[in-house]
């Protein structure tokens, strides 16, 4: 996974995530929109209407006082907790 920053201001974050689908970008977003100071996020992938664009850009808007590459960083441990209660459960389960 390859990441490249486009554009960080104190609120906002626009960063390209190479090689990844809808089901990682989805579940990213999902995250952010559910961790605290994100005022909205979602993730453009439609090469037609970005210029032939075809890596997925993330967009984060965040609350002041809430860095978006923080919040990112909490929605990525979010995730990785969820990943891992998810295994231990299923491994639990077998």
């Amino acid at each position: 996974m390859e990441l490249r920053v486009i554009n960080k201001t104190d609120e906002e974050l626009r960063l390209e995530i190479a090689g990844e689908d809808h089901t990682f970008m989805n579940v990213i977003k999902g995250a952010l929109l559910e961790t605290s100071g994100v005022a909205a996020a979602t993730y453009d992938m439609n090469p037609e209407q970005s210029g032939g664009q075809t890596d997925p850009i993330l967009s984060v808007r965040t609350e002041p006082g809430t860095d978006p590459l923080d919040a990112l960083g909490d929605a990525t441990r979010r995730v990785q907790d969820l990943s891992a209660d998810f295994t231990n459960e299923f491994e639990a389960a077998l």
